[in-house]
């Protein structure tokens, strides 16, 4: 799961990040809402954290703006407004959950996966490919009916590989996915996790594209 935490708080910020992370879910984190301004990615996300109290812009008004426009990302409000009218009205206008602050880190990773297992997320279902079958949801992975055990950033890969089997994916679209705008990977890192999947799953199951990237066969 990939998400767009939109948080001025600079120790909340980074305790989601650090928690939603070490969960295996990628976190880019944008400080005020200017970020956001000509943003033509938000289809690469899974679900946006908003604070309502941002440095330069109501986070309700960016809200609006983003249904307005046609954006259906999901969205989570995390706010210290707790009045009712302000919960209300945030619901009303797209938010699709509200969580006031302070808030426990273990509720806020439990609303993140119902978010994810609503009925028309793609990421919400269990997965087959070929004899491997994959449960986002619980990270689950089996082949032939025997479970394997894979990292949460091994287990995000293969993930990515088996959506969007058939297509080729280069280093830049994969690392980008796995560690978001301002993470950091050692040069051979994306190597050694494709490395783990064949080791475990198959030496034959990624196939390298020379100078371009990887790609998972179609069925």
């Amino acid at each position: 799961m990939r998400i767009l935490l939109v948080e001025d708080d600079p120790l909340i910020g980074d305790a989601i990040r650090a928690r939603l992370t070490r969960s295996g879910m990628t976190v880019d984190w944008l400080q005020d809402a200017a970020g956001l301004d000509g943003m033509t990615e938000l289809d690469a996300f899974d679900l946006m954290i908003l604070d309502l109290g941002l440095p330069d812009r109501d986070g309700l008004e960016i809200l609006r703006e983003q249904r307005a426009a046609g954006h259906d990302l999901r969205v989570l409000i995390l706010s210290a407004r707790y009045e009712l009218d302000t919960r209300v009205r945030g619901l009303d206008l797209g938010a699709d959950d509200y969580l006031v602050k302070p808030f426990a880190m273990e509720e806020l990773m439990a609303r993140c996966r119902a978010l994810a297992r609503r009925r028309g997320d793609r990421r919400s279902e269990a997965l087959q490919y070929r004899d491997l079958w994959i449960d986002p949801a619980s990270f689950a992975v089996q082949r032939g009916g025997e479970s394997i055990s894979l990292t949460p950033k091994v287990f995000a890969l293969l993930l990515m590989f088996v959506e969007n089997q058939g297509r080729v994916l280069t280093r830049h679209v994969l690392e980008d996915h796995l560690y978001g705008w301002g993470g950091e990977a050692e040069s051979n890192t994306l190597e050694v996790f494709v490395s783990q999947i064949r080791r475990k799953l198959g030496a034959d199951l990624i196939q390298t594209i020379r100078g371009v990237g990887y790609m998972l066969p179609r069925e």
